[in-house]
């Protein structure tokens, strides 16, 4: 019998609690106030200092700001820039008790809350733009954070911009066992963007080079990034799921660069983005390339999805919503901002995953688009372009990496395409010669019949684990992606190349989201939760 998908989530959330904490063991720390109730700590940052592992920090709400900057040792590429909490601890689970009233905000000390203004944002340490991220998790096991909201921590000359990061080791090539880890109830946004090439927030809610273990995203919102408000990276096999998560108002909805094994993505919407969703490879830091969704060593996948015909696929995207991804007016910076406005998804380069039981509606450029991915270097050292061709094509660092083995089954489809440029519709798809090629089947579209290019490609292209291509780098795709993307230089707005062009970001504020019904859940008895009754508690003296 299957349980409940609450149950299940009520399951993992217990069984992680108590493999990793010892709940006879493991202490409380209290920050801020609740329901009357007085906390030891005024910081997130000192109740980490004293906490064990397994401890648990509850955060009382509040507006907790703190221009100080953390880096871990041995921090490369962006983990740099440090963040304004620094996790290195095994097994410490930090819990906000009201998701819209904890903020924990990158703005400067005295402004207002996720402060809009250029004089409030704190672009480094003294004044120094080299950026910072949010909480950082580096190389930490078991660890978990739920139930609060991040804004505004900005990327700067070392990188910085994560607003919550689980980081195995960024830009080293090598992976680290995260153990079991989650990220649930969580709301990640910026406020300010001053243009491209500029500070601003980046990455919402981002894991990279974990490996083993298990990690969670769920029930979560993310949105005005100028890269991704979702990212999960440099893992041959990640073994991370993102269920019940919301992305909206950025480049990418989510960003997947060689990201591959173990990945599910379920029950979630993807809207208002330039790009709903994007998987890729590419020859940079997030080595080792490519994304490659088969099961590792061989295996078969033991709970495929219904209705597909790949067996040795654990990279499964199903259930989702990717819909008005036609906005060009968001904050973007670097290769993320190429991501084709009017696309509810791209698989960009990459290898062996499952698009199945999905709903597209109302992009205007395409559905879902099957692209190979050239990426232009030149590489850092960490970067061999395994999986990919070095050749010359785009310039004399190019990495290509051809997309194959994918399948597109039993989607549903509805007025996509709109733009009406050549090749805009449902699906779209350029590749070479390849064994096994991409294959789609079972997609239909509720308004109609359903549009492609490489026209009827559930005919010609419907059983998988056979060589086919898609359309060629000279066909009227690829020119129609070239200046989507504008990957080569700007293109011209014409009757026949109609695509969004960024005039301005205007930064929605973010609305309340659904917060966590019992932020006691699983927590050892503390006066906070003691506060959820009638009592009276005497308050302790602040601690930091």
């Amino acid at each position: 019998m299957k349980r409940s998908r609450v149950a299940m989530s009520l399951f993992v959330l217990l069984a992680v609690t108590a493999s990793t904490s010892g709940l006879a063991s493991a202490r409380v720390l209290l920050v801020g106030s609740y329901k009357g109730v007085h906390g030891r700590y005024a910081t997130v940052n000192a109740a980490l200092s004293a906490a064990r592992t397994g401890d648990w920090i509850l955060i009382g709400p509040g507006d907790y700001k703190d221009a100080a900057v953390h880096v871990p040792a041995g921090a490369k590429t962006d983990d740099r820039a440090g963040a304004q909490i620094l996790i290195t601890k095994d097994g410490i689970h930090i819990r906000g008790m009201d998701r819209n009233a904890v903020i924990v905000d990158g703005t400067a000390p005295g402004s207002p809350a996720c402060n809009r203004s250029t004089s409030g944002q704190v672009f480094g340490p003294k004044g120094n733009a080299t950026g910072r991220s949010g909480i950082l998790i580096y190389r930490a096991r078991n660890v978990s954070v739920e139930n609060l909201t991040l804004c505004n921590f900005l990327t700067g000359s070392k990188g910085g911009g994560n607003q919550i990061w689980w980081d195995g080791g960024a830009g080293t090539g090598t992976q680290t066992d995260m153990g079991t880890w989650y990220g649930s109830w969580l709301s990640a946004t910026s406020s300010y963007f001053a243009g491209q090439d500029r500070p601003a927030g980046s990455y919402g809610i981002y894991s990279s080079n974990t490996k083993t273990g298990s990690g969670w995203f769920t029930h979560d919102y993310a949105s005005n990034m100028n890269d991704s408000d979702y990212y999960v990276g440099a893992c041959p096999s990640c073994n991370v799921t993102l269920d019940h998560v919301h992305a909206q108002y950025s480049v990418l909805g989510y960003s997947g660069t060689d990201s591959g094994g173990n990945i599910t993505i379920r029950n979630s919407e993807f809207d208002r983005n330039q790009d709903g969703f994007d998987t890729n490879s590419q020859n940079n830091n997030d080595a080792p390339p490519p994304q490659n969704g088969a099961c590792p060593n061989g295996a078969q996948n033991p709970d495929p999805p219904p209705n597909t015909q790949q067996t040795h696929t654990c990279w499964v995207v199903t259930n989702n919503s990717f819909h008005d991804n036609n906005n060009a007016n968001v904050p973007s910076s670097g290769s993320a901002s190429n991501g084709p406005p009017g696309t509810g998804m791209s698989l960009s380069g990459g290898r062996n995953d499952i698009v199945t039981n999905n709903r597209f509606a109302n992009n205007g450029a395409w559905g879902i688009l099957v692209v190979p991915y050239p990426d232009l270097g030149p590489p850092p050292p960490v970067a061999h372009c395994q999986g990919g061709v070095m050749n010359g094509l785009f310039g004399p660092d190019t990495c290509y990496f051809d997309v194959y083995g994918n399948e597109i089954a039993n989607n549903t489809f509805v007025h996509n395409g709109f733009f009406g440029n050549p090749s805009n519709g449902d699906i779209g798809e350029i590749s070479g010669q390849n064994d096994p090629g991409n294959c789609y089947h079972g997609n239909t579209n509720t308004g109609g019949a359903l549009t492609s290019d490489p026209a009827d490609i559930q005919t010609t292209h419907g059983q998988c684990g056979v060589a086919n291509s898609g359309n060629d780098l000279g066909s009227t795709l690829t020119a129609q992606v070239l200046c989507a993307t504008q990957l080569l230089g700007p293109c011209a707005t014409t009757p026949t190349t109609s695509y969004p062009r960024f005039t301005s970001a205007p930064m929605p504020k973010m609305a309340r989201q659904a917060t966590m019904p019992n932020p006691c859940t699983g927590v050892p008895a503390n006066a906070f939760c003691a506060a959820r009754r009638p009592a009276r508690t005497v308050a302790p003296k602040f601690v930091g």
